[in-house]
């Protein structure tokens, strides 16, 4: 079978399982079927296209209506896109089990059906299609499709604290993508085409200043959706206030289709055009800015999304190392970080139904109430603060590695920033931990009589129903699927681990190919770029 079929298939299936959950808005089951078949389908597509795709060593490409690029729009699936599709894909898929089953025991009061499921396919073909895309504008499009559902996700339920949080997210999201249209415009009017591949030749030709002008008003826009410093005030106001489910994928997935773009900007389009001491001095702030953020806060939701922020600043030291390890290291972060995040949250959703709150001064004594919860977090919050030997720490370890092989020889920056960066972050990593650490042991290890008002109604919350109308009761009852699904996802991050060796060599594969841009063009332009 031609692998070039199955391409367009991750974005059209979840387009054609949005318009029919929404055609079913009345049928919950059949909405609830629709959306895990779609969401497994892809995620065989993509473990296909990737087996395809690193076995052969070329990459996959489909020009949609059989247009010749740069005139039609071109679908490139490379080791990196299909490493992104499979991991997507999978936590997608994951979430949606887990917000299907919190749906059902809260009664869908938090996540309409009828309105989740079509958003949810939605969002998730915007993300597949910002993978594939090989030129800026289809680039934008994924965004747009992305944005548009999270608006809708990030609102679920319609309180105040939410609308109010979506507003700050959808008018700093109109902000970026601004930018990122505006980019669009200025490029394809200094070299004629919008074509990634094409673009890596034609930016070249231009001024040095005109490339520079045009490398940052990119990273500008991409900045903001990856949340780095300081475009990241954004986030932690934001994600918290959503259903736990949405804030997971939220945290685990759209901060990483920023980050991709970054990636493809750097080692593709912006081949001549050098500003790798920046990216450090961005990562190396996002580290430590976003870390000292975690230490004030009393509520989980919000420690983990100024956890999240600063996470994003390793990445963005890796990309600024610009060596084959750093990338190497990189693309193995960004799995590690899409995984832990997700599982992260999906813990602190189970914590909040299980405790009735995610402040750190109202709960505690879950370690004797709920000993598989505590386990739940507490392996996924070591691996966060990169303690040996999880994927945690191999990923930091690498992209340390990398950037003292290039110290010396200034590679990325002037060595002095770059060792300035490295210890940053292991700062980052060593207070990552003390604040995760201090909120397990306050709401698991600590008594219950030492929290005042621990039995007020409020703990004692309703988590689940029982019965119907005036005579329900509540229960502290977590539903098995979403127990399972947190599991399942805890259990990935420790295989990061177990198979650290294969998924490093693939990401060097990777790396490899990034850093030579014409193995991208070759994929797009066989018989070189016109």
């Amino acid at each position: 079978m031609n692998p070039a079929i199955l391409v367009p298939l991750v974005v059209l299936l979840p387009l054609l399982g949005a318009a029919v959950t929404l055609v079913l808005g009345r049928h919950r089951r059949a909405q609830m079927a629709v959306s895990a078949s779609v969401l497994a389908a892809v995620a065989v597509i993509s473990a296909v296209l990737l087996a395809t795709v690193d076995a052969s060593g070329a990459g996959v490409v489909v020009q949609v209506g059989g247009w010749e690029p740069p005139f039609g729009i071109s679908l490139v699936v490379d080791r990196l896109a299909a490493i992104m599709l499979l991991i997507s894909a999978i936590v997608l898929l994951g979430v949606l089990v887990y917000a299907v089953s919190q749906g059902v025991a809260d009664r869908h009061r938090e996540t309409p059906v009828s309105i989740f499921h079509p958003a949810y396919l939605i969002l998730s073909a915007g993300v597949f299609n910002a993978f594939i895309a090989g030129d800026l504008f289809n680039l934008y499009v994924g965004f747009e499709i992305l944005l548009s559902a999270s608006y809708v996700l990030l609102t679920l339920g319609g309180t105040g604290e939410r609308i109010r949080a979506g507003v700050t997210y959808i008018l700093v999201s109109l902000v970026s993508s601004l930018f990122f249209l505006s980019a669009i415009a200025l490029i394809y009017g200094a070299t004629g085409t919008a074509n990634i591949a094409q673009l890596s030749v034609r930016i070249a030709e231009l001024p040095d200043s005109v490339q520079l002008i045009l490398h940052l008003l990119l990273l500008l826009a991409f900045g903001i959706k990856a949340a780095v410093f300081p475009l990241s005030f954004w986030l932690p106001d934001s994600y918290p206030t959503a259903p736990a489910p949405v804030t997971a994928v939220f945290a685990g997935l759209l901060t990483k289709v920023g980050v991709y773009a970054i990636i493809r900007t750097e080692t593709v389009i912006f081949q001549e055009s050098d500003v790798s001491t920046l990216l450090l001095v961005i990562g190396g702030l996002t580290m430590l800015v976003g870390i000292l953020g975690a230490l004030t806060q009393a509520d989980i939701k919000r420690l983990l999304s100024f956890t999240l922020v600063s996470h994003i600043g390793y990445m963005i030291f890796g990309i600024g190392l610009a060596t084959e390890l750093g990338l190497a290291a990189t693309i193995y972060y960004v799995v590690h970080h899409i995984t832990v995040q997700t599982a992260l949250f999906l813990t602190t959703g189970l914590i909040e139904r299980f405790g009735g709150s995610t402040s750190i001064n109202r709960l505690a004594g879950l370690l004797k109430a709920s000993p598989l919860l505590a386990i739940l977090f507490f392996i996924p919050a070591l691996n966060l603060g990169g303690i040996p030997p999880f994927s945690g720490f191999l990923g930091k370890l690498g992209l340390f590695i990398a950037g003292a092989e290039g110290a010396p020889e200034s590679v990325g920056g002037p060595a002095w920033l770059t060792w300035t960066v490295i210890a940053a972050g292991a700062a980052t990593s060593l207070i990552t931990l003390y604040a995760l650490t201090r909120f397990w042991n306050m709401a698991f290890w600590r008594d219950r009589d030492e929290v005042e008002g621990y039995d007020s109604p409020l703990l004692n919350s309703v988590l689940e129903w029982e019965g119907s109308g005036d005579t329900a009761v509540a229960t502290r009852t977590i539903p098995v699927p979403m127990v399972v699904v947190t599991t399942a996802l805890v259990a990935i991050t420790v295989l990061l681990t177990v198979f650290a060796g294969p998924l490093f060599d693939l990401a060097g594969r990777t790396a490899a190919d990034l850093v030579d841009p014409s193995v991208y063009i070759g994929l797009v332009f066989p018989g070189g770029v016109r």
